[in-house]
């Protein structure tokens, strides 16, 4: 493990974080884990519903975006943005690998876990500047685990407008989360 360097971690942001990852530092990947464990989960959950399946690909997101650091850019993307996209895309890998079956009754009517209400609150703030076509674009895309191509075919739109729209709905959720309105049109 790398010695911890005079600065706190916890002030750094998140690029340079990733940066200090891709020279292997360990507090760097912990100081993430810290800040976006939470998100991922709320996120995996709602897309796995199986709390033993999400802790398993968090973990691997996280790995990967350990093994993968120096493929960051600061250009394309934005830090959370990047490990957001790398969990989803490992949540969609578990739900392609899950083999097909039914569930039994008594997990029909299982009780579920009851979510994080700071994690509701963000997402109904984030979601509530949607409009109705944007919220379902998100809602197939993130939560019912489609691929961009799998929503065009559901919405019958062509796959470069889906790209565009939901690039758009992610931004108003951005601007809306942090505290700069995001009223979609």
């Amino acid at each position: 493990m790398t010695s911890s360097p005079s600065y706190h971690y916890q002030d750094l942001p998140d690029e340079t974080l990733l940066r200090l990852m891709a020279s292997r530092d360990e507090h760097a990947l912990r100081e993430l884990h810290q800040r976006y464990a939470r998100l991922l989960y709320a996120l995996g959950s709602r897309m796995l519903r199986q709390p033993d399946d999400v802790d398993i690909c968090v973990q691997d997101a996280f790995m990967n975006a350990w093994r993968h650091a120096e493929r960051f850019d600061p250009l394309r993307a934005k830090a959370k943005t990047w490990l957001v996209s790398i969990a989803h895309h490992r949540f969609l890998q578990e739900l392609r690998d899950r083999p097909e079956m039914g569930l039994a009754l008594e997990d029909w009517d299982a009780p579920t876990l009851a979510p994080d209400p700071a994690d509701a609150l963000m997402a109904e703030q984030a979601v509530s500047v949607l409009n109705d076509s944007q919220r379902r674009l998100v809602e197939l895309m993130y939560y019912g685990g489609y691929s961009h191509s799998e929503v065009a075919n559901l919405t019958g739109l062509p796959l470069g407008t889906v790209k565009s729209r939901l690039r758009a709905a992610l931004g108003s959720m951005r601007a809306a989360l942090n505290g700069k309105g995001g009223e979609s049109k």
